[in-house]
């Protein structure tokens, strides 16, 4: 990126892109990651019918009845992500990694041993998991053979009375009630439209039209800087019982929070011929950061059943999860132009932070059949199948018309995704092998905008006399389509985005 550009982020906060509420938001919320102990990492977190892992009661919470005493774990994993990026057949890179504690909980285990009594065995447990984790990095660069930056301005501006993007009476566009626009509800539109006016990226040439000072002829060069952090967190109360010792049952209560910011940065230059009249845009910079937080609800429901010593086979149920989400923005725009004689630069950065009303989003439900198979008392093979409709992911209020907009795009796009995960185990004296795969069906219709996920793990444990050292290394990789902007300009960078994690748990009987 050019010097003249970055000189004015010294001294002042990265801001970054986020343009209004789109399907990936709501996506955002409905897929989790592959996270949780290292022992049900390992095993690709097929942990169905298995259970005895604290994470396993996500996906069943009948697993908390196959501990045999008290028992409390805790994991740290280091995430690392790559993103290979192709934008017009310039390919780049972005990797990024962290640290983090993903994992604690513990579970009280009652048992009546002289099984007198049918219900002879209850649990309770309580664990926190980071079920997502949101820090990323990505970068795609290169040059665009047609489209600019500008149709995204130009798209929002187009219908608006020039008199609601233009500054009167000697106002500045640090001025929040001229920013929002609030003066005939336009919104978020008149916002856009305002940045793009105020710094002679478009002009008028009517009433309520307005066309590019970017001049025509293709060959954009642009950039794209995202960076993301954050996490979705859940917090379970399990309790289970079982019958007989061979029904199992249990439910989660689950509460969830979601921290998350994201920033980026996209720039654009061109070295067209210049226009004869007026001014002519020759560099941009657009800038957004986007604070999103809340929290939300779900719950679980599960059965396993021990067919026999040897074979045990479970259904789970987990209801959607119901977030109450707030959103903060704040917005820049740098535009370079020149007369053909002079140059000139508009810094456009209102001292505004957007706070939007709450809004809330419901995740789809997912139900899943599990099997385990108990090899002698030395090994195991686990296999869990589970459903997802993505389409069922709805915005509230419905009633609002940029949410049902989105709802119907969403039942248009997203579908009933599947997901297969198959973990085994292999016990040597202390030590214990683990390896697992892991299958996600794209939530896309069509492959083309997201590709399924294919993943494996590995993992070792040793037991000491009361605890446990547990590792696991697992690796995932998709691809997915990826917009400079929102709309207006809607080409796209191919991502190919491969996860490694490593994790390791300290876990203890008492």
């Amino acid at each position: 990126m050019k010097k003249i550009i970055l000189t004015l982020l010294i001294g002042s906060s990265l801001l970054t892109q986020a343009q209004e509420t789109t399907t990936g938001d709501g996506l955002r919320y409905a897929l989790n990651n592959l996270t949780g102990t290292a022992r049900f990492r390992g095993m690709s977190g097929a942990f169905g019918a298995l259970g005895g892992d604290l994470s396993a009661i996500n996906v069943n919470p009948a697993g908390s009845l196959f501990f045999s005493n008290n028992y409390a774990s805790f994991s740290v994993s280091s995430y690392n992500i790559k993103n290979q990026s192709d934008y017009f057949g310039t390919k780049t890179k972005a990797n990024f990694s962290t640290l983090d504690l993903n994992q604690i909980g513990a579970v009280l285990v009652f048992n009546d041993a002289t099984e007198k009594n049918n219900w002879s065995k209850i649990a309770f447990a309580l664990n926190y998991d980071n079920t997502n984790d949101f820090d990323n990095r990505l970068f795609s660069a290169g040059t665009n053979p047609t489209n600019s930056i500008d149709q995204y301005f130009l798209e929002k501006a187009q219908g608006l009375p020039v008199e609601y993007v233009t500054l009167q009476n000697n106002e500045t566009i640090t001025n929040l009630y001229t920013y929002l626009g609030e003066t005939s509800g336009l919104g978020f539109p008149a916002q856009q439209a305002m940045l793009a006016y105020q710094s002679y990226l478009i002009e008028s040439d009517g009433p309520d039209t307005y066309y590019s000072n970017v001049p025509t002829g293709g060959n954009y060069y642009q950039e794209n800087y995202v960076t993301s952090t954050g996490y979705n967190g859940k917090l379970s109360a399990n309790i289970a019982t079982s019958y007989k010792n061979r029904l199992f049952l249990g439910m989660n209560l689950n509460a969830h929070f979601t921290d998350y910011v994201k920033t980026s940065s996209v720039y654009e230059s061109n070295n067209n011929p210049l226009f004869t009249d007026g001014y002519t845009a020759t560099e941009l910079q657009f800038d957004n950061e986007l604070y999103t937080f809340g929290s939300g609800f779900s719950l679980n429901l599960g059965a396993i059943l021990k067919v026999t010593e040897s074979f045990r086979a479970g259904i789970a149920y987990e209801s959607p999860t119901w977030y109450r989400l707030t959103d903060e923005l704040t917005q820049r725009l740098i535009v370079n132009t020149t007369d053909g004689i002079d140059n000139f630069q508009e810094v456009i950065a209102p001292n505004v932070v957007n706070l939007y009303p709450a809004y809330k989003i419901q995740t789809p439900s997912k139900i899943t059949f599990s099997s385990a198979f108990i090899i002698h008392k030395k090994g195991l093979l686990s296999i869990d199948y589970g459903m997802k409709d993505f389409s069922n992911i709805k915005f509230k209020p419905a009633n609002d018309g940029l949410f049902n907009s989105l709802n119907t795009q969403m039942r248009q796009q997203f579908k009933n995704a599947y997901e297969l995960r198959v973990g085994g185990e292999y016990k040597i004296k202390k030590w214990s092998v683990r390896g697992g795969y892991r299958f996600e069906e794209s939530p896309y219709k069509s492959t083309s905008i997201m590709s399924d996920l294919i993943g494996y793990s590995i993992g070792l444990g040793y037991t000491f006399r009361d605890s446990k050292l547990d590792f696991a290394f697992a690796n995932d990789r998709r691809s997915q389509q990826a917009a400079l902007l929102s709309s207006g300009m809607t080409d796209t960078a191919n991502v190919q985005t491969s996860n490694n994690n490593i994790t390791v748990t300290y876990s203890i009987h008492f």
